[in-house]
Protein backbone atom coordinates (compact mmCIF):
# COMPACT_ATOMS: atom_id res chain seq x y z
CA UNK A 1 0.00 0.00 0.00
CA UNK A 2 1.41 3.34 -1.02
CA UNK A 3 2.10 6.04 1.67
CA UNK A 4 -0.83 8.13 0.44
CA UNK A 5 -3.25 5.20 0.76
CA UNK A 6 -1.90 4.40 4.26
CA UNK A 7 -2.62 8.00 5.28
CA UNK A 8 -6.19 7.76 4.04
CA UNK A 9 -6.78 4.39 5.74
CA UNK A 10 -5.37 5.56 9.10
CA UNK A 11 -8.27 6.31 11.53
CA UNK A 12 -8.47 9.90 12.60
CA UNK A 13 -9.13 10.75 16.23
CA UNK A 14 -12.00 13.12 16.96
CA UNK A 15 -10.74 16.07 19.07
CA UNK A 16 -12.46 16.33 22.42
CA UNK A 17 -14.34 19.49 23.31
CA UNK A 18 -12.14 22.02 25.00
CA UNK A 19 -12.70 22.09 28.76
CA UNK A 20 -12.83 25.89 28.73
CA UNK A 21 -15.63 25.83 26.15
CA UNK A 22 -17.58 23.25 28.19
CA UNK A 23 -17.21 25.28 31.36
CA UNK A 24 -18.29 28.44 29.59
CA UNK A 25 -21.38 26.68 28.21
CA UNK A 26 -22.36 25.31 31.62
CA UNK A 27 -21.93 28.71 33.29
CA UNK A 28 -24.15 30.34 30.66
CA UNK A 29 -26.80 27.66 31.19
CA UNK A 30 -26.70 28.18 34.96
CA UNK A 31 -26.97 31.94 34.64
CA UNK A 32 -29.85 31.59 32.22
CA UNK A 33 -31.70 29.36 34.65
CA UNK A 34 -31.01 31.84 37.44
CA UNK A 35 -32.62 34.63 35.44
CA UNK A 36 -35.60 32.40 34.75
CA UNK A 37 -36.25 31.78 38.45
CA UNK A 38 -39.48 33.37 39.70
CA UNK A 39 -38.97 36.68 41.47
CA UNK A 40 -39.99 37.25 45.08
CA UNK A 41 -42.73 39.61 46.18
CA UNK A 42 -42.55 43.01 44.52
CA UNK A 43 -40.58 45.52 46.56
CA UNK A 44 -41.71 48.72 44.83
CA UNK A 45 -44.45 49.42 47.37
CA UNK A 46 -44.96 51.99 50.10
CA UNK A 47 -43.46 50.33 53.17
CA UNK A 48 -42.70 51.24 56.77
CA UNK A 49 -39.28 50.61 58.32
CA UNK A 50 -39.51 50.83 62.14
CA UNK A 51 -36.49 51.80 64.19
CA UNK A 52 -37.82 49.76 67.13
CA UNK A 53 -40.81 47.48 67.69
CA UNK A 54 -40.56 46.84 71.45
CA UNK A 55 -43.94 46.73 73.17
CA UNK A 56 -44.78 49.91 75.05
CA UNK A 57 -41.72 51.69 73.66
CA UNK A 58 -41.11 54.61 71.31
CA UNK A 59 -39.99 54.32 67.72
CA UNK A 60 -39.13 56.26 64.58
CA UNK A 61 -41.16 55.00 61.61
CA UNK A 62 -39.73 55.61 58.15
CA UNK A 63 -42.13 55.35 55.21
CA UNK A 64 -40.26 54.49 52.02
CA UNK A 65 -42.17 55.75 48.98
CA UNK A 66 -41.08 54.75 45.45
CA UNK A 67 -42.71 56.24 42.35
CA UNK A 68 -44.03 53.33 40.29
CA UNK A 69 -45.53 55.45 37.51
CA UNK A 70 -43.49 55.94 34.33
CA UNK A 71 -45.10 59.27 33.48
CA UNK A 72 -46.12 60.98 36.75
CA UNK A 73 -44.37 62.03 39.97
CA UNK A 74 -45.40 61.47 43.58
CA UNK A 75 -46.67 64.76 45.02
CA UNK A 76 -48.29 63.66 48.31
CA UNK A 77 -48.40 60.85 50.88
CA UNK A 78 -50.98 60.35 53.64
CA UNK A 79 -50.77 57.73 56.40
CA UNK A 80 -53.68 56.72 58.66
CA UNK A 81 -52.65 56.09 62.28
CA UNK A 82 -54.35 53.45 64.51
CA UNK A 83 -57.27 54.53 66.69
CA UNK A 84 -57.93 51.70 69.19
CA UNK A 85 -54.27 51.56 70.28
CA UNK A 86 -53.35 55.12 69.28
CA UNK A 87 -49.96 56.73 69.20
CA UNK A 88 -50.51 59.35 71.87
CA UNK A 89 -47.51 61.32 70.68
CA UNK A 90 -46.48 61.82 67.04
CA UNK A 91 -43.94 64.22 65.58
CA UNK A 92 -42.74 64.60 61.99
CA UNK A 93 -39.20 64.92 60.70
CA UNK A 94 -38.68 67.82 58.27
CA UNK A 95 -38.20 66.86 54.62
CA UNK A 96 -36.75 69.62 52.41
CA UNK A 97 -39.30 70.72 49.82
CA UNK A 98 -42.23 69.04 51.60
CA UNK A 99 -44.85 70.28 54.09
CA UNK A 100 -46.15 67.90 56.77
CA UNK A 101 -49.56 68.27 58.45
CA UNK A 102 -50.86 66.24 61.38
CA UNK A 103 -54.59 65.69 61.92
CA UNK A 104 -56.07 64.69 65.28
CA UNK A 105 -59.30 62.87 66.10
CA UNK A 106 -61.30 62.16 69.30
CA UNK A 107 -60.46 58.98 71.22
CA UNK A 108 -63.17 56.40 71.99
CA UNK A 109 -62.33 56.84 75.67
CA UNK A 110 -60.07 59.25 77.59
CA UNK A 111 -56.52 57.99 78.14
CA UNK A 112 -54.15 58.88 80.96
CA UNK A 113 -50.82 59.87 79.40
CA UNK A 114 -48.05 60.60 81.91
CA UNK A 115 -50.51 62.17 84.31
CA UNK A 116 -52.46 64.03 81.61
CA UNK A 117 -55.93 62.96 80.48
CA UNK A 118 -56.12 62.91 76.69
CA UNK A 119 -59.39 62.93 74.75
CA UNK A 120 -57.91 62.99 71.24
CA UNK A 121 -54.85 61.60 69.45
CA UNK A 122 -53.02 61.93 66.11
CA UNK A 123 -55.07 60.22 63.39
CA UNK A 124 -53.49 61.09 60.03
CA UNK A 125 -50.25 62.58 58.78
CA UNK A 126 -49.83 64.02 55.28
CA UNK A 127 -46.75 65.15 53.38
CA UNK A 128 -47.23 67.41 50.35
CA UNK A 129 -44.56 68.52 47.86
CA UNK A 130 -44.07 72.29 47.84
CA UNK A 131 -43.48 72.35 44.07
CA UNK A 132 -42.74 70.16 41.06
CA UNK A 133 -39.00 70.19 41.80
CA UNK A 134 -39.61 68.48 45.17
CA UNK A 135 -41.90 65.76 43.77
CA UNK A 136 -40.59 62.19 43.56
CA UNK A 137 -39.93 61.60 39.86
CA UNK A 138 -40.34 58.23 38.10
CA UNK A 139 -37.55 55.83 39.06
CA UNK A 140 -36.90 57.66 42.35
CA UNK A 141 -38.03 57.23 45.96
CA UNK A 142 -38.36 59.41 49.05
CA UNK A 143 -38.46 58.66 52.77
CA UNK A 144 -40.79 60.28 55.29
CA UNK A 145 -40.26 59.78 59.01
CA UNK A 146 -42.34 60.19 62.15
CA UNK A 147 -41.53 59.60 65.81
CA UNK A 148 -44.33 57.77 67.64
CA UNK A 149 -45.15 56.38 71.04
CA UNK A 150 -46.01 54.47 72.92
CA UNK A 151 -46.38 51.32 70.81
CA UNK A 152 -49.09 48.79 71.81
CA UNK A 153 -48.30 46.85 74.98
CA UNK A 154 -49.26 43.43 73.55
CA UNK A 155 -46.37 41.73 71.76
CA UNK A 156 -47.39 40.07 68.52
CA UNK A 157 -49.80 42.84 67.54
CA UNK A 158 -49.59 43.88 63.90
CA UNK A 159 -50.24 47.60 63.48
CA UNK A 160 -51.61 48.44 60.04
CA UNK A 161 -50.80 51.90 58.67
CA UNK A 162 -52.84 52.41 55.46
CA UNK A 163 -51.30 54.94 53.10
CA UNK A 164 -52.43 56.98 50.09
CA UNK A 165 -49.93 57.96 47.39
CA UNK A 166 -50.96 60.84 45.11
CA UNK A 167 -49.39 61.41 41.68
CA UNK A 168 -49.02 64.60 39.67
CA UNK A 169 -51.57 63.37 37.10
CA UNK A 170 -54.26 63.05 39.78
CA UNK A 171 -53.94 59.29 40.28
CA UNK A 172 -54.31 58.13 43.89
CA UNK A 173 -53.03 54.69 44.93
CA UNK A 174 -54.39 53.36 48.23
CA UNK A 175 -51.96 51.02 50.01
CA UNK A 176 -54.43 49.43 52.42
CA UNK A 177 -54.77 45.71 51.60
CA UNK A 178 -53.93 43.26 54.39
CA UNK A 179 -52.67 39.78 53.53
CA UNK A 180 -54.96 36.97 54.70
CA UNK A 181 -52.95 34.04 53.30
CA UNK A 182 -49.54 33.20 51.91
CA UNK A 183 -49.62 35.61 48.98
CA UNK A 184 -49.07 39.35 49.00
CA UNK A 185 -52.00 41.54 47.93
CA UNK A 186 -51.71 43.95 45.02
CA UNK A 187 -51.58 47.04 47.23
CA UNK A 188 -50.29 45.88 50.64
CA UNK A 189 -50.61 48.25 53.57
CA UNK A 190 -47.49 49.20 55.52
CA UNK A 191 -47.41 47.17 58.75
CA UNK A 192 -45.21 46.71 61.80
CA UNK A 193 -45.18 43.82 64.28
CA UNK A 194 -44.85 44.64 67.97
CA UNK A 195 -42.23 42.52 69.75
CA UNK A 196 -41.58 41.74 73.41
CA UNK A 197 -40.40 44.64 75.54
CA UNK A 198 -36.74 44.54 76.49
CA UNK A 199 -35.91 43.12 79.89
CA UNK A 200 -33.53 44.65 82.40
CA UNK A 201 -30.56 43.06 80.60
CA UNK A 202 -31.56 44.72 77.34
CA UNK A 203 -32.60 41.49 75.61
CA UNK A 204 -35.94 40.96 73.94
CA UNK A 205 -37.76 37.64 73.84
CA UNK A 206 -38.86 36.38 70.41
CA UNK A 207 -42.53 36.62 69.50
CA UNK A 208 -44.24 33.49 68.16
CA UNK A 209 -46.77 34.10 65.41
CA UNK A 210 -50.20 32.48 65.82
CA UNK A 211 -50.96 29.45 63.69
CA UNK A 212 -54.02 30.97 62.00
CA UNK A 213 -54.10 34.50 60.54
CA UNK A 214 -56.74 36.87 61.83
CA UNK A 215 -58.60 39.53 59.89
CA UNK A 216 -57.86 43.16 60.81
CA UNK A 217 -60.32 45.02 63.00
CA UNK A 218 -61.98 48.22 61.91
CA UNK A 219 -59.29 50.15 63.76
CA UNK A 220 -56.56 48.66 61.61
CA UNK A 221 -54.98 46.23 64.12
CA UNK A 222 -54.62 42.50 63.55
CA UNK A 223 -52.84 39.59 65.18
CA UNK A 224 -49.43 38.66 63.78
CA UNK A 225 -49.32 36.23 60.89
CA UNK A 226 -46.52 34.09 59.55
CA UNK A 227 -45.87 34.65 55.82
CA UNK A 228 -43.29 32.74 53.76
CA UNK A 229 -40.54 34.77 52.16
CA UNK A 230 -40.78 34.14 48.40
CA UNK A 231 -37.51 35.96 47.76
CA UNK A 232 -35.66 33.68 50.19
CA UNK A 233 -37.04 30.61 48.43
CA UNK A 234 -36.00 31.95 45.05
CA UNK A 235 -32.47 32.72 46.25
CA UNK A 236 -32.22 29.27 47.84
CA UNK A 237 -33.19 27.63 44.57
CA UNK A 238 -30.64 29.74 42.75
CA UNK A 239 -27.92 28.63 45.17
CA UNK A 240 -28.75 24.96 44.64
CA UNK A 241 -28.72 25.42 40.87
CA UNK A 242 -25.38 27.19 40.82
CA UNK A 243 -23.93 24.60 43.22
CA UNK A 244 -24.98 21.78 40.87
CA UNK A 245 -23.43 23.63 37.94
CA UNK A 246 -20.16 23.98 39.88
CA UNK A 247 -20.08 20.20 40.52
CA UNK A 248 -20.62 19.46 36.82
CA UNK A 249 -17.86 21.89 35.85
CA UNK A 250 -15.46 20.25 38.30
CA UNK A 251 -16.26 16.76 36.95
CA UNK A 252 -15.76 17.91 33.35
CA UNK A 253 -12.41 19.48 34.23
CA UNK A 254 -11.26 16.33 36.04
CA UNK A 255 -12.30 14.15 33.11
CA UNK A 256 -10.46 16.38 30.65
CA UNK A 257 -7.32 16.28 32.78
CA UNK A 258 -7.50 12.47 33.01
CA UNK A 259 -7.94 12.09 29.26
CA UNK A 260 -5.01 14.42 28.63
CA UNK A 261 -2.69 12.17 30.69
CA UNK A 262 -3.61 9.04 28.70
Amino acid sequence: MTPSLRALARPRSVPAARPSRVRRTLVLVALGALVALPAGPASAHVRVVPESTAAGGWSALTFRVPTESDTASTVALSVDLPSDVPFLSVSTRPVPGWTATLERAPLPEPVDFYGTTLTEAPARVTWTADDAHSAVAPGQFQEFEISVGPLPEDAGTVVVLPAEQTYSDGTVVRWADVATGDGEPEHPAPVLVVTEAEDEAGAAAPVAAPAEPERPSASGTVAATSRPDGLARALGGAGLLLGAAAVVIALVGRRSTTEGRK
